[in-house]
């Protein structure tokens, strides 16, 4: 309620990107003031419960709610996010070198659709920046993915290097990467879903994976993002690239440029759409990629989750984690504690013990 009756007003008084760095700035300051995560913790934080915690990717996640990339680009609030009750957060997307993103202003709320449109373009400090900042957290509570993209100014042809860099420099921080081609704010960017250059990205990023683990003598798994805004075959085909080229889970899905019944004014800003309008399309596809695999492939659901009963839907249809972000900032931080203990119901109220068994239910 704090943050519906005080916070949130306050916030969307002020521009999105500018309300979007006041919270990443407190969160980073709350975590370094002396008692600061503990006192997060006890207003947000969420126990670990046996029935919700879900061991993936040879990775513990206390609880099945993360926090979707996009925003804490350069890993700047990891220890903030932790006390808040996120089972797992992805940091970035980042890139090899920083770069601004596109013009101001790039991030709208549509209030009335329960969305945001970003066309942030994939704004970081760059890699290095990042691989400093999450070399220094000693205890991490929760598993931290790193989401990694390309350069605008690298081409397609070349953006398996960009992407092999990001891992070269971060591999030692992330628990687990994740492959960001699904992004509608770099041009050309979503291409990289589709024939050729799908397997061919999929399989150089691989083997920079293997390079690295060999090095480092520590594993890592290897998610990839993929969009909303694809074909059924389009879906299949991209589905069966990544199982065949040995990817360890899908992230689905990234925001849509679909703008079917919004009412908001801001409706027709070009960008991603996240919220409430991607929860149906995202299920679907969680749904479909579920089936297609017969629930070998691990799918972390993400779009529109914003009660548990959503969180739930995506489970039931396959997805083994969720990830929320537009909900974050409609319903605050208290969000986490509402999705766990729903979630909690739900599995007791269809006799479930464990979350992995309500995984996929809808198709048994």
């Amino acid at each position: 309620m704090l943050y519906r009756n005080f916070g949130k007003p306050i916030f969307f008084k002020i521009d999105p990107e500018k309300a979007h760095h006041l919270v990443i700035g407190g969160l980073d300051k709350s975590s370094s003031v002396p008692g600061g995560s503990a006192a997060l913790r006890l207003m947000y934080g969420v126990p670990e419960t046996a029935d919700l915690a879900v061991d993936l990717f040879g990775t513990h996640f206390p609880t099945p709610v993360g926090l979707a990339a996009g925003l804490d680009k350069n890993a700047e609030a990891v220890v903030g996010f932790s006390s808040i009750g996120f089972g797992f957060m992805e940091v970035g997307t980042v890139t090899p070198k920083g770069q601004p993103g596109n013009d101001s202003p790039r991030l709208f709320r549509l209030p009335s659709d329960e969305a945001l449109i970003n066309r942030m373009g994939f704004n970081n400090e760059g890699a290095d920046a990042m691989a400093q900042r999450l070399k220094k957290l000693k205890n991490r509570r929760i598993p931290i993915a790193v989401n990694i993209g390309r350069n605008k100014i690298t081409s397609n042809e070349a953006a398996h290097e960009d992407y092999r860099q990001c891992i070269r420099t971060l591999y030692p921080y992330g628990d687990f990467f994740v492959v960001n081609i699904s992004s509608p704010n770099t041009p050309g960017l979503r291409s990289l879903q589709h024939g050729s250059e799908l397997s061919f990205l999929l399989a150089q990023v691989k083997e920079e994976m293997e390079i690295q683990r060999k090095a480092t003598g520590i594993t890592r798994s290897l998610l990839v993002k993929i969009a909303p805004d694809v074909s059924d075959t389009e879906l299949e085909y991209m589905v069966q690239t990544l199982t065949e080229t040995g990817m360890d889970g899908i992230i689905a899905t990234n925001t849509t440029l679909n703008r079917d019944g919004l009412s908001h004014e801001k409706a027709n800003e070009t960008g991603g759409l996240s919220g409430k309008p991607l929860r149906d399309r995202s299920t679907e596809i969680i749904r479909s990629i579920y089936r297609q695999t017969e629930g070998k492939m691990p799918i972390i659901g993400s779009g529109g989750i914003f009660t548990s009963q959503d969180a739930y839907d995506k489970i039931r249809a396959g997805a083994s984690l969720v990830e929320i972000y537009t909900a974050l900032i409609y319903e605050g931080p208290e969000i986490n504690r509402k999705l766990h203990a729903g979630l909690r119901q739900l599995l007791r109220r269809d006799g479930f013990s464990h979350i992995s068994e309500a995984v996929g239910a809808d198709h048994h």
